[in-house]
């Protein structure tokens, strides 16, 4: 990727004229990734919606809970591809292959999950996320007996479809907003 390509069409502000809780988090990311993923420079934009943004994320995605971390990202992975959303795609690919210890799944849950190397449960995950992005309205008592039948309850259902809305918002303003991977991210966990 070009380092001349701006990372969004929106603008991105300044580290140093950012507000302090929000600066701090970037650098505190930038020390452990070694990098600031673009998302989070992007939300800078809007200081007070950075802020909610990442308390419903660090909510949804660090939670103890019936789904593991790998399987949250595997939720995210699918959705995003569905939506056509590039950078959760790939940042989220980067951060599935590094929690599961496996260089081939992001990719083969991005193309097709129903194909992927991924057990019946998840399998049920992902067919009630997919149907949580594009038929909510659909969703039905079977569609929680069928998640029952590998062992995921109403908390995990819960935890299946929050992820999954929450993502195709934030899909939705990355392709809005035509935010660029980080070109680190492409690589991680291969």
């Amino acid at each position: 990727m070009s380092s001349e390509l701006p990372i969004s069409r929106f603008p991105v502000p300044a580290l140093d004229a950012l507000p302090e809780d929000i600066r701090a988090r970037l650098l505190a990311v930038q020390e452990k990734a070694g990098f600031i993923p673009h998302v989070f420079l992007l939300l800078a934009h809007r200081p007070e919606e950075f802020r909610a943004f990442l308390a419903y994320h660090d909510v949804l995605m660090d939670r103890p809970g019936p789904l593991s971390k790998a399987e949250r990202e595997m939720i995210i992975v699918a959705t995003s591809n569905a939506n056509q959303c590039l950078y959760c795609v790939v940042a989220h690919g980067a951060i599935l292959r590094i929690r599961a210890k496996n260089p081939l799944i992001a990719d083969q849950i991005a193309v097709n999950y129903r194909k992927a190397d991924i057990t019946p449960r998840q399998r049920a995950m992902l067919d009630f996320a997919m149907k949580v992005a594009f038929e909510a309205y659909a969703v039905e008592d079977a569609d929680y007996a069928t998640l029952a039948g590998h062992g995921l309850d109403a908390e995990a259902a819960w935890d299946i479809a929050a992820i999954a809305g929450f993502f195709g918002m934030s899909n939705r303003l990355a392709n809005v907003t035509s935010l660029r991977p980080n070109a680190e991210f492409y690589t991680m966990g291969r």
